[in-house]
């Protein structure tokens, strides 16, 4: 059975008299274990699909359309109460802000306690040692030193480990993991992604890791989902995106890569910047980016096409295979 199944999802905000759209139609699925990454530059609603599948979105956000059904139920319809049957213990987040998703008065253990104790009935010595033995799991060398400190304390590092512990000890089906490396150095970042594909494998976990940063992606997820502007633009193996991008915007975020710029030269950029809420362009939101855009991109919606391994909503894709079936057409003719 699928795991998560989102479709035709739609999240709307009620700010100062107007009614905003965030997410436009968002459909994909995540089978048990599966690793699925959401990339995209700030603002193209990326965290906020994460916060509507959890039910978390901030302020005036709510659920306009569109399902999300986990393991065949629907979550958009649960109660509070039931949500805190789903929410950590079988649907798991994991933050950017680190600091903000431990309690600054409380110690580790005092915190890892608490979640092992609110849906196991174990003595305190019983929670102590499962602790102890989920920190040793995500290879924080002194886990009883540890586990008496408080998070400021801790480095960045060992701040995410430790939250990635406490996920663990609630045994969730999913995690939904916010740029979790985002405010780490490169060597911390190469650590806790090896630390989350290995507890996702081991204990086959499904993850749904957003991310701007196709570099770290590549090194966890197996499919990728391309966002811009509300909407997925591309989706399909992480890996067959990275070497052969379909859509122009995927081709704008690959080419920005440090690594795709000549030694002294400039970076490569996408130009203009990512609409927002207020502004969004009418037909496919990209083109007034985009350097191939045609007449009807600038009115008209793109629908996906299957373009080799990954689903692509654009014209501009859509004409070159035309144009390529076409030729195969009078070339068969000719002969």
């Amino acid at each position: 059975m699928t795991l998560l199944s989102v479709s035709n999802l739609s999240v709307r905000f009620k700010q100062h008299h107007q009614d905003l759209a965030a997410l436009l139609d968002i459909s994909f699925s995540i089978q048990p274990g599966e690793r699925v990454a959401v990339v995209g530059e700030s603002g193209a609603g990326k965290s906020i699909l994460g916060y509507a599948i959890t039910n978390l979105l901030p302020g005036q956000g709510y659920i306009a359309g569109g399902s999300v059904r986990f393991r065949g139920h629907e979550l958009t319809s649960l109660s509070r109460r039931e949500w805190r049957t789903i929410r950590g213990h079988r649907i798991a987040m994991i933050f950017q802000d680190m600091m903000m998703s431990l309690n600054p008065v409380l110690t580790v253990g005092d915190q890892m306690v608490e979640a092992i104790q609110s849906y196991r009935k174990v003595s305190y010595h019983q929670a102590r040692q499962l602790a102890i033995e989920t920190l040793q799991q995500v290879r924080i060398r002194t886990p009883e030193q540890c586990f008496y400190q408080y998070p400021h304390q801790l480095s960045g590092g060992i701040r995410q480990r430790v939250i990635i512990a406490i996920v663990l000890l609630l045994k969730p089906e999913l995690i939904i993991a916010d740029e979790p490396t985002t405010a780490l150095d490169v060597t911390l970042q190469a650590e806790i992604l090896h630390i989350l594909k290995e507890i996702c494998e081991r204990n086959q976990v499904a993850l749904l890791f957003i991310s701007h940063d196709f570099g770290v992606i590549s090194r966890i997820c197996e499919r990728t989902l391309v966002m811009y502007a509300g909407k997925i633009v591309e989706q399909g193996p992480t890996l067959g995106i990275i070497n052969d991008p379909q859509h122009p915007y995927t081709q704008g975020l690959i080419n920005a890569l440090p690594q795709m710029a000549l030694p002294g030269q400039p970076l490569n950029q996408i130009e203009g910047n990512m609409p927002s809420l207020t502004a969004r362009p009418s037909g496919c939101a990209f083109h007034p980016r985009c350097p191939y855009a045609l007449s009807q991109c600038r009115y008209l919606t793109p629908e996906f096409i299957y373009t080799g391994v990954s689903a692509t909503a654009c014209f501009v894709i859509e004409k070159m295979q035309t144009f390529n079936a076409e030729s195969e057409v009078d070339h068969d003719t000719d002969i």
